[in-house]
């Protein structure tokens, strides 16, 4: 569906859900208590500024007794085949960010991934899948990437655990390749970059990805991931701990001199350890 006509749809999407609140004598304050969200979103979603999440139009549907429209008109917009259903809500909003903050346990982000690197990620967990349903996917992530190459352009800063450096994804000539992208995005000032080292212990939301969106006319929301599961949030007061969680990933990192250092000099002994096999 090309974005205008897709936006025309989210419009017509709001339209049907402010005619049919005001048809049930509710207020955007009254249905945003009833469904779990504020007035404020309940406005956002007519206007088409965001979309919803899809445990929030089912519970719209129930509320305002719909019979399952506004669940099956989300589905249907919101289903893009590029991506796991659980992150296309993400990728939707991510083209819509004015900022992007992005923190990684263990892989580099997949706005950064090579695609060797994605590859060997895709096979790693799809073993036995053949060639042609590994392509596709590793494309499609690879194609999101385009969102940091031209202006406009989201600001977009990434913070990194140490190991996802020391986790050789794909073989050394693979992470060589995958850390030299990363690195030159920092030089050519597209990214800013830090590094968290193994040496600052503990930090908030362990072994978990985080990734904050702030927006030109929506509020900020963030979103995190698990096994083939992830959450937008966008609660204010959750939001909020997010951001503070982020702040100290930045207070505890590498500076971005010290990282971008860190990253090259890992990058060189991958490239030396893939030469002398």
């Amino acid at each position: 569906m090309a974005n205008a006509s897709r936006q025309a749809a989210w419009e017509f999407w709001g339209t049907e859900l402010k005619r049919r609140r005001e048809d049930a004598g509710l207020t955007q304050e009254a249905l945003g208590g009833m469904v779990f969200v504020s007035g404020g979103y309940i406005g956002q979603f007519e206007q088409a500024i965001r979309k919803p999440q899809l445990d929030v139009a089912i519970r719209i549907d129930g509320v305002l007794q719909t019979d399952g429209f506004f669940e099956r008109t989300r589905r249907k917009l919101i289903d893009d085949q590029r991506y796991p259903d659980y992150f296309a809500a993400a990728a939707e909003l991510e083209r819509l960010a004015v900022k992007i903050c992005d923190f990684e346990p263990m892989i580099v982000p997949g706005l950064l991934q090579t695609a060797p690197y994605t590859q060997a990620l895709m096979i790693a967990g799809n073993p036995l899948a053949p060639d042609e349903e590994i392509e596709p996917k590793v494309r499609n992530r690879v194609d999101r990437a385009a969102i940091l190459k031209d202006a406009p352009r989201p600001a977009y800063w990434a913070v990194l655990h140490e190991a996802v450096l020391r986790v050789p994804v794909g073989g050394p000539a693979v992470m060589a390749e995958q850390l030299e992208h990363v690195a030159q995005l920092a030089r050519e000032r597209k990214i800013l970059l830090q590094v968290l080292p193994f040496a600052a212990g503990a930090h908030p939301v362990m072994g978990k990805s985080l990734r904050l969106m702030e927006f030109e006319d929506a509020p900020p929301t963030a979103y995190t991931e698990g096994v083939y599961s992830g959450e937008l949030l966008d609660d204010p007061a959750v939001v909020k701990r997010t951001q503070e969680a982020y702040d100290l990933f930045r207070a505890a990192g590498l500076s971005p001199e010290a990282s971008l250092a860190l990253i090259e000099s890992a990058a060189e002994d991958y490239r030396r350890c893939a030469s002398s096999t």
